[in-house]
């Protein structure tokens, strides 16, 4: 399949440089990171969750995990993982499973972890399990401008 097309034409629009870059077949970001041989910290996994009546994708390096507590504790208690159903829903032009770390071109609220704020490089799911986006660490925090930042992983 390759990059999803809401996906690249969000990038294109934006005028963001980006390279696609095969690797293995994959089922998590970390498992992604290490077959394409880029430190976790770099590779930025989206996380689908609910919240209130709607959803948001917290955005999280790799190579951590997300911390409920911590989400809540900025957004509110009613928050929970969404299912891969839901999922699946909020992203259709994706594989099951293969979230990317832009909510925006899907019209998804999005939080992003400060643990991925002066990379050189971020990486993420271009919407299958073979694809992956490489983009300057600079561009990746001008599409996260505006959109919460704060300590939500461990």
């Amino acid at each position: 399949m390759g990059i999803a097309l809401t996906l690249h034409e969000y990038l294109d629009d934006n005028h963001i440089p980006f390279e696609v870059m095969k690797h293995p077949r994959t089922h998590s970001a970390s498992r992604t990171a290490e077959a394409s041989h880029i430190p976790g910290g770099c590779m930025a996994k989206g996380v689908v969750l609910k919240w209130d009546d709607g959803y948001i994708l917290a955005v999280v390096p790799a190579s951590r995990q997300i911390d409920m507590a911590k989400v809540r504790a900025i957004i509110g208690e009613n928050v929970e993982l969404a299912s891969e159903a839901e999922a699946s829903m909020l992203f259709p032009d994706c594989d099951t499973g293969a979230v990317p770390a832009l909510g925006v071109p899907y019209r998804v609220t999005c939080m992003v972890d400060e643990e991925l704020e002066g990379r050189s490089d971020i990486y993420f799911e271009g919407g299958d399990h073979t694809s992956l986006v490489h983009l300057p660490g600079d561009e990746f925090g001008r599409l996260m401008y505006g959109v919460p930042h704060g300590h939500i992983s461990h």
